[in-house]
C-alpha cells in the first residue's frame, strides 16, 4: 500500500498544497519550522485519526481558516481509493471515500495505514502509561479498524460512569442525602464488557508483538535484550483470564470491590484506561533504568516490530520517519536506515540532506516558506 497524491488545504502552515508521491523513499528537506513535519502528520492522521504532535484538532488548522482539508488518493495492488477528511475544531469532524459523503471519519481507518517513528517516540519508554496504551490501542486499531468503535464505547461508558460517581461523591462530602446508584451496575456491565474487549486486543497484540519487539532490538543494539512486553491488568493478575467472557467476568468482580473507594473518589479505578504495558529489558524495567541509548533502541524496535507485524497481516503500512536519524548516533541511524529501505512507501522528513542516511536514496522535496518544490 503507498499514497500516489497528497493534498492539503488550510492544513497547519498549509493554505493549500499538492504533492505526488511515488513507491520508495522519498524525504522531505528543510529548515525547522518550514513545515516538512506537517506533510507527514496529515498521513498519519489519516491512519488514525489523530496527530502524533498535539491532542486536539484545533492546532491542526491554519490560523485564520475554520477547517482543514486531508486528500489522499491510495494504492493497494489494483486498487485505488480517494480519502478525505475534513477537520472542524468544536463540530464533528467529516469524511468522504471515493467522493462519497456518506461515511463516518472512523470509516476511513484502515485504508491508510502507518507506522510512525518520531522523536516523541522516546515517551513510549520514558513517559507515563497513557503513552504506551496508546501505543496499544492505535495499533489494535490498525490490525482491526472495528475497534475504533468499540474503543468510542469504552470511552462514552466510562464518562457517563465517572459523572454519576463524581455526582455521588460530591453528594457525600456536601453532607447530603445518598444518591440512587442503581444505576451503577448497569454501567458496570456495559463498562466490563467493552473493557473485555480492549483487553482481549491488547494481550493478543502483545504475544504477536513480543518476539518481533525482541528481533528488532537484536537488530538495532546487538546482545543488548532480551526485551519483554508484560501487560499489568487493573483488574489483577491475568494468567488465568484469557477469553473474554473471562475477562468480562474478572472486571465485574474488581469492579465490585473497588466500589466504596470509587464513590469515596468520583472516578473510575479500574478498567483498560488504568492498565499498563510494562517494557522489560533483561530482567528490568526499561523505564528508569535504561540507558538513554538503549531507550532510544527499545522506542525503535517497538515502531520495527509494529511494522513487521502489520506487514505480515498482508497490508504494509507507509513508513514514515519524521526527524528521527539527526537524534540517533551514526551506528543506530546506519542500521535503522537499512532495516527500513526495502519499504514499499518510506516518507522521511530532515533539516539537511546529510541526516538521510545514503541507503534511503530515492525523491527528494526541499520544503520551505509553505512551498514543497521537488529537487
Amino acid at each position: 500500500m503507498h499514497v500516489t497524491h497528497l493534498s492539503l488545504a488550510d492544513f497547519r502552515s498549509y493554505a493549500r498544497v499538492e504533492v505526488p508521491l511515488d513507491p520508495g523513499v522519498t524525504a522531505f528537506v528543510g529548515a525547522n519550522g518550514q513545515g516538512k513535519t506537517n506533510l507527514v502528520e496529515a498521513v498519519g492522521y489519516l491512519a488514525t485519526l489523530a496527530s502524533h504532535r498535539v491532542s486536539s484538532d484545533a492546532p491542526l488548522v491554519r490560523m485564520g481558516a475554520d477547517r482543514a482539508v486531508i486528500r489522499a488518493a491510495v494504492t493497494q495492488g489494483e486498487r485505488s481509493q480517494l480519502v478525505e477528511l475534513e477537520l472542524n475544531p468544536g463540530r464533528a469532524n467529516r469524511a468522504r471515500i471515493n467522493r462519497s459523503s456518506q461515511v463516518r471519519p472512523r470509516d476511513v481507518l484502515g485504508i491508510v495505514r502507518t507506522v510512525l517513528f518520531a522523536p516523541e517516540d522516546l515517551s513510549l519508554v520514558k513517559g507515563d502509561p497513557g503513552e504506551r496504551r496508546r501505543f496499544l490501542d492505535e495499533l489494535v486499531t490498525a490490525r482491526s479498524p472495528r475497534m475504533a468503535a468499540v474503543r468510542s464505547d469504552y470511552e462514552r461508558v466510562l464518562k457517563q460512569r465517572n459523572t454519576l460517581l463524581k455526582s455521588a461523591a460530591m453528594a457525600r462530602r456536601h453532607g447530603g442525602r445518598g444518591m440512587d446508584l442503581s444505576t451503577l451496575d448497569v454501567w458496570d456491565q456495559h463498562l466490563a464488557r467493552a473493557g473485555a474487549e480492549v483487553t482481549a486486543q491488547r494481550l493478543d497484540l502483545i504475544a504477536a508483538l513480543q518476539p518481533l519487539a525482541d528481533k528488532a532490538y537484536e537488530a538495532l543494539a546487538p546482545g543488548g535484550g532480551p526485551v519483554a512486553l508484560e501487560y499489568r491488568s487493573s483488574a489483577g493478575p491475568m494468567e488465568e483470564a484469557h477469553g473474554r467472557e473471562a475477562l468480562f467476568e474478572q472486571l465485574t468482580a474488581a469492579l465490585a470491590e473497588v466500589r466504596k473507594q470509587e464513590i469515596e473518589r468520583g472516578v473510575t479505578l479500574v478498567g483498560p484506561h488504568r492498565d499498563e504495558l510494562v517494557l522489560k529489558l533483561g530482567q528490568m524495567p526499561a523505564k528508569g533504568y535504561a540507558s538513554h541509548g538503549e531507550s532510544w533502541s527499545y522506542a525503535l524496535a517497538l515502531r520495527l516490530a509494529s511494522y513487521d507485524l502489520l506487514r505480515a497481516e498482508g497490508n504494509e503500512p507507509v513508513l514514515v520517519l519524521d526527524d528521527v536519524f539527526a537524534e540517533l548516533d551514526a551506528r543506530r541511524r546506519e542500521r535503522l536506515a537499512e532495516l527500513v529501505a526495502p519499504g514499499e512507501q518510506v516518507l522521511v522528513t530532515a533539516a539537511v540532506d546529510d541526516d538521510v542516511p545514503a541507503v534511503l536514496a530515492g525523491a527528494r522535496y526541499e520544503v520551505s516558506g509553505g512551498t514543497v518544490q521537488r529537487v
